[in-house]
């Protein structure tokens, strides 16, 4: 009886609009949830960074190396945040951040199907910045209304600096629309690729159930067709205007209604590569990530212990 009525407190403080914090009471559906979608969130930063990481170093400019380098170090940090908030979430379970990072090794935890992809050019450098993060942002900026407040704070950090990386990939982007011819080929090639990727980044128009739960709970407040529309009509515009073509014959949109009509991407090939990490990369950037957390463990091991004898010391 108590946590029915506890519950029901709740829920009306959502349905006010009131934000949760870490130290409120909450039901077990909620944090599993929040968890869910944290961790998620968190690792894909984390393996997100590994498709551009590969063109640090083969940028064409010291200034291109630079600005790519510094983007790749925000996007660990923003994994590194966000599997914080995950593991404070998941105290009562009694799992910490390594058991946390464990789990996209385990295959425990997915990560977003464009992280699985090729980046075979340094034109697909500059899309990822360009349309993924662009497309990060659309989804982020509507969590930035999430009813779990340490959630939301966090977000307006990682919304800013996301925008610094849509920045520096239009930037990209432009150089090579306004290049020569064989420049423009490669980034048309780029945006054919990641144009089915991106049709697939938001999810199914049908909604699974966990999906549909954070919209009661209001820990997201749109649903997937609703933030590729955003997308759509935020970019279609933006590409046409570099002189590029958008590769789907059926794409237009309705006039009376303004709904895109688009391509269905192959979901069947998608959900594959996102729940058994069959992509082109993902076993060879899932091996990188072993690399850095399992073999490199003793490291932050030894870290933290040095870090208890300075606190003993300290007392």
């Amino acid at each position: 009886m108590e946590d029915a009525q506890r519950f029901h407190d709740f829920m009306q403080r959502i349905e006010a609009g009131e934000k949760i914090e870490s130290t409120d009471w909450m039901p077990k559906e909620y944090r599993d949830l929040l968890i869910k979608q944290i961790h998620m969130h968190g690792i894909s930063e984390i393996m997100g960074a590994y498709p551009e990481k590969e063109w640090v170093t083969k940028a064409p400019t010291i200034r291109r190396k630079l600005a790519l380098n510094a983007k790749v170090q925000d996007e660990i940090g923003h994994g590194q945040m966000l599997l914080r908030l995950a593991e404070d979430l998941s105290r009562p379970y009694g799992r910490g951040r390594e058991e946390l990072m464990d789990d996209v090794l385990d295959g425990r935890v997915k990560f977003h199907n464009v992280f699985h992809l090729e980046a075979p050019t340094w034109a697909d450098a500059g899309v990822i910045g360009f349309m993924v993060d662009g497309g990060a942002i659309i989804t982020q900026a509507m969590l930035l209304e999430s009813s779990y407040a340490p959630y939301a704070r966090m977000l307006k950090r990682i919304v800013a600096e996301e925008s610094f990386h849509m920045q520096h990939g239009e930037s990209v982007v432009l150089a090579l629309a306004e290049g020569t011819e064989a420049q423009r080929r490669m980034l048309q090639d780029a945006i054919a690729r990641w144009w089915p990727a991106m049709m697939y980044f938001f999810g199914p128009r049908e909604m699974g159930p966990s999906s549909k739960k954070m919209m009661e709970y209001k820990i997201r407040t749109m649903t997937n067709e609703q933030l590729r529309q955003k997308f759509i009509n935020r970019y279609v515009p933006r590409i046409r205007a570099l002189g590029m073509v958008i590769p789907d014959p059926n794409l237009y949109q309705d006039p009376d209604d303004h709904v895109w009509h688009y391509t269905d991407p192959d979901w069947n090939w998608f959900n594959e590569v996102v729940h058994h990490n069959t992509g082109p990369m993902s076993q060879a950037r899932l091996a990188l990530r072993r690399q850095a957390h399992t073999e490199q463990r003793w490291v932050r091991e030894a870290a933290f212990q040095a870090g208890q004898v300075l606190q003993n010391q300290g007392a």
